[in-house]
């Protein structure tokens, strides 16, 4: 999956886990799936974060400080 689409899929989630009618069982296999999907985007954007380099004027690169 792409980030885009496991965020998407993270948005489903919390949406059926703030439902009140979800049984208990089935909540902790979603919860579960979303801590997994929520991972792999943190995963994501730290290897995003590592490959963002700004070029400086005297043309050496150096990390990008977010």
């Amino acid at each position: 999956m792409s980030f885009t689409e496991d965020l998407s899929k993270l948005e489903v989630i919390v949406a059926r886990l703030e439902r009140d009618d979800l049984p208990l069982e089935e909540a902790l296999n979603v919860y579960e799936e979303g801590v997994i999907i929520a991972r792999r985007c943190f995963e994501f954007l730290q290897d995003a974060r590592r490959r963002i380099d700004i070029l400086s004027e005297d043309g050496t690169e150096k990390p990008l400080n977010l």
